[in-house]
């Protein structure tokens, strides 16, 4: 009956659950790997307090361990993707919007099991990519097998990311509320009852191995002092969206480098991770603190335990050595390192701004608080969510107003200056237009071909038109999208331009048919339609 008629509303809420468990599943193994392989390679017995336990290893051992573990993921990746590139959220938003809420399966488990040895290893990012990617490979295995139309895959894709990040952060709240925000991007009504349920399914599976505690504990003193403090925060806020935005362009001019370095000097793709993995390694020799996901040095961050050229020098460090692990393509998420580097610049601002005026200043744990949610909010694109995960994380709901303030500063300065987020920079990086919405990139998903009408139509345009305008160089490929072809009316002016079969080499090209203006549009009505009718039910 699934596989033939498709679920029932009672059945799909089954089938969301089932996915939550076992994304929630996923993301629990995918955290005590990575905790098993850090306790293997470093000897750390809590591997919270790995930074700490590295400044007593051997240098050397704190160089081999990353370069090995990029050299073991280089080969992974070389092996099982086509461009040698790790899977992430970037991947599972594009799934969402044009491939009916399916991702790469085979080169998503590579990913996964790429990033587990890239953050085991000492890599430093994030461990929410990877997981949010892997549960999106076990949605779309469960929308193949029941044959899922575009909306149900969809929505299935949504319940299993709201269960991977709810695990992953003991988050269910804002597992739900991300999974609307920066996977589906709309908060249609049908969605929302099947990912909450996913929702706490992931987070009963985290909670079963961990129990109900907090990601990190805040400072005794963490309250809002005066109203008037407040102005401190919009100024913190859009400080953190300049710093978001320097965090950004820094990962994606580490990418390019790493690129022009690699074909200047002919190097192997699957030897990049291994060279960044070096990189890290030296720096980690001085400052062990960028090893792996950082929760130490945010922890001291929104505890006020770091000094103000501590909290300076991290951030620059944590921001270089997530650019040499993202742009070596060793895999992980931003996420993670993005709340450590809020925290730190917050507590750098709040130290600063408690000084000058100490008699109308609360605590600078405050300001840490309030840039952990300003820098990650402005990253990730998602204020909503953001805020939430930032409150459950720490068990901190009373300083709402200084955080929300931090959060819309940023987002509203850094949205203006990227392509919304870092994802949907990524996506625009490779052609794909989903910043400016549907309107954007529905004409990529309908390929020349499908919508023309053929010489046998009897309806289509005159052949000798046709081959006139062929002669003058008007004419578009079957295999080209409407986002190519409508411009081409545009420019001409034409009701009709020809389809044609490029052909190897000098030889003319094929007529195939003709591409009627009104058939494009009524293409791109329909599309529009049918996703505003998703949006809205």
């Amino acid at each position: 009956m699934l596989r033939s008629r498709g679920p029932s509303q009672i059945q799909f809420w089954f089938i969301a659950l089932v996915i939550g468990i076992a994304a929630g599943f996923a993301a629990l193994a995918f955290r005590m790997g990575i905790n098993a392989l850090q306790t293997r390679l470093y000897g750390v017995e809590d591997v919270r307090m790995l930074h700490s336990f590295a400044e007593s290893l051997p240098w050397y051992w704190i160089l081999v361990i990353p370069a090995l573990g990029g050299l073991v993921v280089g080969l992974i990746l070389h092996w099982f993707t086509p461009d040698g590139r790790v899977r992430s959220v970037a991947d599972v938003i594009e799934g969402a919007a044009l491939d009916n809420g399916r991702v790469e399966q085979k080169a998503g488990l590579a990913s996964a099991v790429a990033s587990m040895i890239t953050l085991g290893s000492g890599g430093s990012s994030g461990r929410e990519g990877p997981v949010v990617h892997l549960a999106a490979v076990i949605s779309s295995r469960v929308s193949d097998w029941i044959k899922a139309d575009g909306v149900t895959g969809r929505d299935l894709l949504g319940c299993a990311v709201a269960a991977a990040v709810s695990a992953s952060f003991n988050a269910p709240i804002a597992g739900a509320i991300f999974a609307l925000e920066v996977v589906l991007r709309h908060f249609a009504v049908h969605a929302f009852a099947p990912i909450v349920i996913a929702s706490v399914a992931g987070t009963v599976i985290s909670r079963l191995e961990f129990g109900n505690v907090t990601e990190f504990t805040l400072g005794h003193d963490s309250a809002l002092q005066f109203y008037v403090e407040l102005p401190a925060f919009l100024i913190l806020g859009l400080i953190c969206g300049l710093i978001a935005v320097a965090f950004m362009r820094a990962t994606f001019w580490a990418e390019d480098m790493g690129s022009l370095m690699q074909r200047l000097a002919r190097l192997p793709r699957w030897l990049r991770p291994a060279v960044a993995g070096v990189l890290l390694g030296g720096i980690a020799i001085w400052f062990p603190h960028i090893i792996g996901v950082g929760y130490e040095t945010t922890s001291a961050a929104l505890t006020g335990e770091l000094l103000l050229y501590e909290a300076i020098v991290f951030a620059v460090l944590k921001t270089i050595a997530v650019a040499i692990t993202v742009g070596g393509r060793m895999g992980g998420g931003v996420f993670s390192p993005s709340l450590m580097l809020g925290a730190l610049a917050g507590l750098a601002f709040g130290i600063i701004a408690t000084g000058l005026l100490p008699e109308v200043s609360g605590s600078e744990t405050l300001y840490a608080l309030a840039g952990m949610g300003a820098v990650a909010a402005a990253v990730l694109g998602a204020p909503i969510s953001t805020t939430l995960i930032v409150f459950e994380l720490t068990g901190d709901w009373q300083t709402g107003l200084a955080v929300m303030v931090a959060v819309s500063m940023s987002t509203a300065l850094a949205s203006r200056l990227v392509d919304r987020s870092f994802f949907l920079t990524q996506l625009e990086r490779r052609n794909i237009h989903l910043a400016a919405g549907p309107q954007a990139y529905l004409l990529s998903m309908f390929r020349v071909g499908k919508v023309m009408r053929p010489m046998s139509h009897e309806n289509t345009a005159p052949e000798e038109a046709l081959l006139t305008l062929i002669e003058q160089g008007v004419f578009t490929d079957a295999h080209a999208t409407l986002e190519r072809a409508l411009p081409i009316f545009e420019r001409t002016g034409l009701d009709f331009i020809p389809v044609v079969q490029l052909a190897p080499g000098d030889a003319p090209p094929a007529l195939e048919g003709a591409l009627f203006h009104v058939d494009a549009l009524k293409a791109y009505n329909s599309a529009l339609a049918a996703t505003a009718a998703e949006e809205h039910s």
